[in-house]
């Protein structure tokens, strides 16, 4: 059974992915970015808005690299209150 990073590259290429190491993790990125472009942000991609829904684009988005973003982990918190 395939990671998620090699269905990743095998859709868009190794070089475009931002180290989407989990289909969770991919699904909050674009919701997260769904909601932001349903409340106005312009689409980072060129796409039809009007024949895709918000979610779709931010979907291609994620997957073709153009949002960024940075994760943390619970240990790296608690260093940082110390």
């Amino acid at each position: 059974m395939p990671t998620i990073q090699e269905e990743l590259n095998e859709t868009i290429g190794p070089d475009q992915v931002q180290e989407i190491d989990s289909k969770y993790r991919l699904i909050i990125l674009a919701a997260k970015r769904s909601k932001q472009l349903q409340r106005g942000a312009r689409p980072r991609i060129d796409i039809d808005s009007a024949k895709h829904k918000p979610t779709r684009v931010a979907l291609e988005e994620v997957l073709r690299g153009t949002i960024r973003f940075h994760t943390t982990h619970d240990g790296d918190e608690a260093e940082e209150k110390s």
